[in-house]
Formats: C-alpha cells, sequence, structure tokens
C-alpha cells in the first residue's frame, strides 16, 4: 500500500469537495457557463520574500496585486502603508526574523502546497452564483497568511483566503490562540470550510448585504440570514447542511431533532418581534451554545438562522415559480412567514 502523503491527502479531498458542491437536487445545465477560477498563490509569494529582496518585490506586489497588497500591508499584517517604505520596510525585516512567523509560513505552505480542488470546487459554486444571477461579478481569489488576523477579507476587487485560518483541527497554534479565538470559532479552522466559508462571505457582503429593515426585529434578520443560507443551498447543492451553516455534526442533530420545540420556545418567549439589537445578536451571532434552552453542553448557537433558513426553505417549497432574484426583493419578513405556511416540523 502507498504511503498517505500531503499529495493523497489532495487528491482525496479533491474528490469529497467535488462531491460535495455537486448536485442534491436536481442540478441546473450549467454547461453555457465558463468560469475557471484560480486562487492566486500571494502566500507562495510572500514565501520567497527575504531580507535581501525587500524593495524589488514590494514594488512588484504593488503592480501585481494592486489593492490586495495596500489592504494586506496596511489592514490585515498591519505592517504599513504601501506609500511609507521606510516604514513598511522595517516591519518587514522584523517579521522575516520572527520565529513564530516562519514556523506558520512553513505550516501553511506543507498544508496546502496545491490549491486546485479548492479551485474547482469555487469554480463549481461560482457556476452556480452565474447561472442564478447572471450580472453578478465575480471577484480575483487570492490567497495569503497573516498571522491569524482575517479569514476571508474582501473588497470590490477581490476575496481573501488567509490560509492560517484554515489549517485543521490538529494545527499547534490554535490551542495557543484561546483567549482571543475561541474553540467554539477555531473548530471550523479546517480545509473543508475553505469553500463554504468563502461563498458565504461572497453572498453577504457582494451579492446580498443586509439591508436596512424598516422594522428591525428578530424575524427580519432571521428571514435575511435565511435567504443566505438558502443561497448556499443553491450554489453548494450537496454541502452538508453543517458546513453551511457552520454548526458541528452534534449541533446539527440537535437543531433538526428540537426543530419543533425551538420554534415553540421562540413563540412562547415573544422572540420574533423583539428589537433589542443585544438579545437579538444572542440568537444570531457565533457561541459555544444558547443559553436558557436545553443542556448548555448540546443545544446548538445562533438558533434564529437556523430557523430563518427552516422558513426560507419552506416557503420555496410552497411558492415553486418564485425565482432567486424574487426571494431576494421580497422585504416583508412577516409575510413571507406567512406565506411559508411554516409550524416548525421537521
Amino acid at each position: 500500500m502507498a504511503p498517505y502523503t500531503t499529495k493523497n491527502a489532495q487528491i482525496y479531498l479533491f474528490f469529497l469537495i467535488i462531491s460535495l458542491v455537486s448536485c442534491r437536487q436536481k442540478d441546473p445545465d450549467l454547461s453555457a457557463i465558463h468560469l475557471q477560477i484560480k486562487i492566486e498563490r500571494f502566500d507562495k509569494a510572500l514565501d520567497s520574500l527575504t531580507l535581501a529582496n525587500i524593495p524589488p518585490k514590494h514594488h512588484l506586489w504593488q503592480k501585481k496585486y494592486g489593492q490586495f497588497y495596500s489592504d494586506f500591508t496596511s489592514k490585515i499584517l498591519q505592517a504599513g502603508n504601501v506609500q511609507d517604505t521606510a516604514v513598511l520596510f522595517k516591519n518587514y525585516q522584523q517579521i522575516l526574523q520572527n520565529r513564530d512567523f516562519v514556523e506558520l509560513k512553513k505550516s501553511t505552505l506543507q498544508t496546502y502546497p496545491d490549491l486546485t480542488p479548492y479551485e474547482k470546487a469555487l469554480s463549481m459554486a461560482f457556476k452556480h452564483v452565474k447561472y442564478y444571477f447572471p450580472k453578478a461579478e465575480i471577484p480575483r481569489f487570492i490567497s495569503f497568511f497573516s498571522g491569524f488576523t482575517v479569514q476571508t477579507p474582501l473588497n470590490n476587487e477581490y476575496i481573501g483566503i488567509g490560509l492560517d485560518m484554515f489549517l485543521g483541527k490538529k494545527s499547534k497554534f490554535y490551542p495557543a490562540l484561546i483567549k482571543s479565538i475561541p474553540y467554539y470559532i477555531s473548530r471550523r479552522f479546517t480545509p473543508e470550510n475553505i469553500v463554504p466559508r468563502t461563498v458565504e462571505t461572497y453572498l453577504r457582503e457582494t451579492l446580498y448585504t443586509e439591508p436596512t429593515f424598516k422594522k428591525p426585529d428578530l424575524l427580519s434578520y432571521m428571514i435575511y440570514n435565511g435567504k443566505i443560507m438558502y443561497l448556499m443551498d443553491r450554489t453548494m447543492p450537496k454541502l452538508p447542511d453543517s458546513l453551511k451553516i457552520g454548526y458541528s455534526k452534534e449541533q446539527m442533530t440537535w437543531a433538526t431533532n428540537y426543530q419543533p420545540d425551538i420554534w415553540a420556545w421562540f413563540l412562547e418567549e415573544d422572540l420574533l418581534f423583539d428589537t433589542d439589537y443585544q438579545r437579538i445578536q444572542k440568537h444570531l451571532g457565533d457561541a459555544p451554545f444558547t443559553p436558557d434552552l436545553g443542556n448548555q453542553h448540546e443545544s446548538a448557537p445562533k438558533l434564529g438562522i437556523f430557523l430563518g433558513w427552516q422558513i426560507v426553505k419552506k416557503y420555496m417549497e410552497n411558492h415553486p415559480s418564485v425565482q432567486l432574484d424574487q426571494l431576494l426583493h421580497m422585504t416583508d419578513a412577516q409575510q413571507l412567514l406567512k406565506d411559508s405556511k411554516y409550524k416548525g416540523l421537521k
């Protein structure tokens, strides 16, 4: 039997990812959509930086990576503005001699010698985006590492993929970051999360940004987030639901099994029309569990998103002629809930 190597792992992961983004329901015909995403390896470019070549690399990267490089130095790496080379070059020198930086660079490049599986999976997901939204602009994709600053930054031109935020559950770095990045967040810093987190960032920040609600109650936020999750259903049809929403398998099972009880609890506590933002965030934000509901070590977090997702799915099941762009333009969350006929049933 051949030894288990990084190359073999990459090949296995390729087939896993492709199977995850293939169709659960009948997939649309994407044959006319010619899209091949390439991830630009700024992480490998950064690996080529030495004390001797800082100035020429800097000028090369300004031209090649444009706005991403400017954002990388000032906002992500926080080493200085691209125009202030005296400060930036000095910080580069210090960074290059930092042992932790060297170890992180080594670990990142060992974990990701090849990004082809992710390029193919992203291409499939964004072909779905172009199918449903032909006018959607697809950005550049640029991989990097920075020291655990940000996972998927973006602007009008690019989406960054911070590979150091996807090193896997066994990475030696994450336990040391527990005070700033708790385990319930870092447990998702795995290779299989690259595609769903990148796609989710694009959906939330580019394709369908959060609107200004006329009535900013919990239900409005639930329906917005439910639409995002439904977009993930349609753009990554066979991705496990747990990866879409960021649950562990156990949390996904708990939320699914207790869905009627969760819905009943939301109604009993009169949560849907609550407009207190802090209380609303208890049901939307990342957390290890949902306070006041079930066993604290078993209950799933962000149940407002989970329920919003189920409501939107139920609505679309009952209104099969509604197109995705029509769904996104619906602004009356209460009417959508009513028309969905959602009753909290599994």
